[in-house]
């Protein structure tokens, strides 16, 4: 049920998108239970003037290895479940595709079951 969309400066190599999937995929299935084959990611890449982020909001230190994650999900998480899932994306991109944890920017915006079709004009959760 998540959507997740990744955004990133353009120039990464097929491998280290596809760790970037990788990782956050892995991610939902351990701390939010996402079902196996619950899979629907896109990779957005910019040009750097299509790629505005402030590199030290917050007194983080971001790098142009800057990669936004930005999930849509159903609103049934808890902060805990949510802490733990933020944690570990940035362990898992540090591993792969070796990301610093400073350069993992992520957002969850939380909606309704019945916002969803997956298909055939139907809300499968509704």
């Amino acid at each position: 049920m998540p959507l997740v969309r990744i955004s990133l400066r353009r120039g990464k190599p097929a491998a280290h998108l596809a760790a970037l999937r990788n990782g956050v995929y892995e991610a939902m299935r351990e701390t939010f239970g996402v079902p196996e084959d619950d899979r629907f990611i896109l990779v957005h890449q910019h040009d750097p003037a299509e790629f505005d982020c402030d590199p030290q909001y917050l007194g983080i230190e971001r790098s142009d290895d800057l990669v936004i994650v930005q999930i849509v999900c159903n609103n049934s998480r808890t902060m805990a479940q949510k802490q733990a899932f933020y944690r570990r994306v940035a362990e898992k991109l540090a591993t792969a595709p070796g990301l610093r944890p400073e350069d993992v920017f992520i957002n969850l915006v939380e909606t309704a079951r019945e916002n969803w079709s997956f298909g055939n004009g139907v809300a499968q959760y509704a």
